[in-house]
């Protein structure tokens, strides 16, 4: 009877029993769910220098890697001078295509988004900016030699009046170009379309209050806390759908930039770039002139490749960089022709000329510093023409040791053994021959050297002029 009531409750309880333990794993499972979408709900990403390849790169994979996250927001910090159009286009497009919405945030207090950054500013599907910030600036610098694309100029006389057209029609096609760009992501993002144009055509700035009283931002905030206060309930459009924010008391996450992002910065900054070519050359150059172990010509090969990588990604006016070799090459041929100082001169202007030519110095962040380009001029001539004496005058000097050494040598003969002779040059016992008499003790002079048997004159044979040519 007592077994079959406990079987009875048994069967009873079973299908309890395992009722909780599924939802008991399913619980489980949602929590883990939950935790792992709302690990970090808000990415931070700081960008604090001029727009190029490796923030760009950063940027954009932070984005990416938002997304996997299933972040619920990406908040860029933003404080640029401006920077490359490429670079700023790549980071354009993947904000556009993002399916996380991305707050541009001009931060801390006493930054800027100016040129490259305004533009990037108004393609965020949120723009906020700190107090004290400022953005605007945003016309595009063409690259090439100074002085070509001046700004326009907006005529005084007739106010209201847009600004008058440049005069140079390549700039004019990229102040349009740049123009439209910003134009229609201010209609994109609901934004003040006429004064972003006038950001690009006459380089206005505003301040932070400014910018929020005329429609060019959505925000100002103190911090980030603030920002996502103020920014929750909000909708933006996100890949062409509406999208309503829920940011109050979210937690963040500073998403710093990996080691191959870093090392991508430090190579495509311009003073960086140019130091690795010279190595490079420099490397190349002694590994050429005295072959060896070769490790200068790895380093020099290394440091050239890098350069070339650099080089590539950021604004390089070929004439600069044929300057920079032709300065190199005239100052090697100083060493090698009596120019009187006249190559290694010109070798040391075209250097410098090549480097103030090489980057366009207008773009912000992306200029040489001039002290840099006198000192590499200066320390270039410097290794080519005091290495290179040294190298000659070491070639000049007359012969230590080999056979060279051995003629015009002065021994002493020692003595007769039947018909050899025997005589000490250099501390050594030589078998010698001689067409004159030669006696013990007498001095003799060496002429020429047959295998082990030196050829000999009397010391004191025929005229001093004749003795002269044995003498070295």
């Amino acid at each position: 009877m007592f077994y079959s009531i406990m079987m009875h409750e048994t069967s009873l309880t079973r299908p309890l029993l395992v009722t909780w333990v599924h939802a008991l794993a399913a619980a489980t499972l949602l929590s883990l769910a939950a935790l792992a979408g709302h690990a970090a709900p808000v990415f931070i990403l700081d960008v604090h220098d001029a727009i190029g390849p490796g923030s760009a790169d950063y940027l954009i994979r932070g984005i990416v890697r938002a997304k996997q996250a299933q972040a619920s927001l990406v908040v860029i910090s933003l404080d640029t001078p401006g920077g490359l159009d490429t670079s700023m286009r790549k980071i354009i497009q993947a904000i556009l295509a993002s399916p996380v919405p991305v707050a541009m945030y001009v931060s801390p207090e006493g930054a800027r988004a100016a040129s490259a950054g305004t533009y990037i500013l108004y393609a965020a599907h949120i723009a906020a900016m700190a107090p004290a910030t400022t953005l605007g600036a945003a016309t595009p610098v063409p690259i090439g030699l100074p002085g070509v694309g001046s700004k326009p100029k907006r005529d005084e006389s007739k106010p209201g009046a847009p600004p008058a057209a440049p005069a140079d029609a390549m700039t004019a096609k990229q102040v349009n170009d740049a123009s439209a760009f910003i134009r229609g992501l201010a209609q994109q993002r609901g934004r003040n379309a006429e004064w972003a144009e006038r950001a690009v055509r006459e380089a206005v700035s505003l301040t932070a209050s400014e910018a929020l009283r005329d429609n060019v931002i959505d925000v100002v905030a103190r911090d980030v806390p603030d920002l996502l206060a103020q920014i929750d309930g909000r909708t933006v459009r996100v890949q062409a759908a509406a999208m309503k924010l829920a940011t109050h008391g979210l937690a963040f996450e500073v998403v710093p930039p990996d080691w191959r992002q870093s090392l991508l910065s430090v190579i495509a900054n311009p003073s960086f770039a140019l130091i690795l070519m010279m190595i490079g050359i420099y490397g190349l150059m002694f590994e050429f002139a005295s072959p060896g172990i070769g490790v200068a010509g790895v380093a020099g090969a290394i440091c050239l490749l890098l350069a070339l990588f650099a080089l590539q990604m950021l604004p390089v006016n070929y004439a600069g960089l044929a300057l920079i070799l032709l300065g190199m090459a005239l100052l090697v041929a100083e060493l090698l022709t009596p120019a009187f100082g006249v190559l290694g001169i010109g070798g040391a202007i075209a250097f410098i000329a090549g480097g103030l030519l090489l980057f366009d110095r207008d773009i912000p962040g992306f200029g040489v510093p001039l002290p840099l380009i006198l000192g590499l001029a200066v320390s270039s001539a410097a290794v080519v023409l005091l290495g290179g004496g040294m190298a000659l005058r070491a070639r000049r000097r007359p012969v230590v040791s080999g056979r060279e050494e051995m003629i015009g040598a002065v021994g002493e003969v020692l003595a007769f053994d039947n018909d050899i002779v025997w005589a000490l040059v250099h501390g050594e016992r030589w078998k010698v021959h001689s067409t004159d008499a030669l006696v013990p003790g007498q001095q003799v002079r060496v002429v020429e050297l047959h295998g082990l048997m030196l050829e000999v004159r009397a010391e004191d044979f025929n005229s001093d002029s004749t003795l002269k040519g044995y003498s070295s």
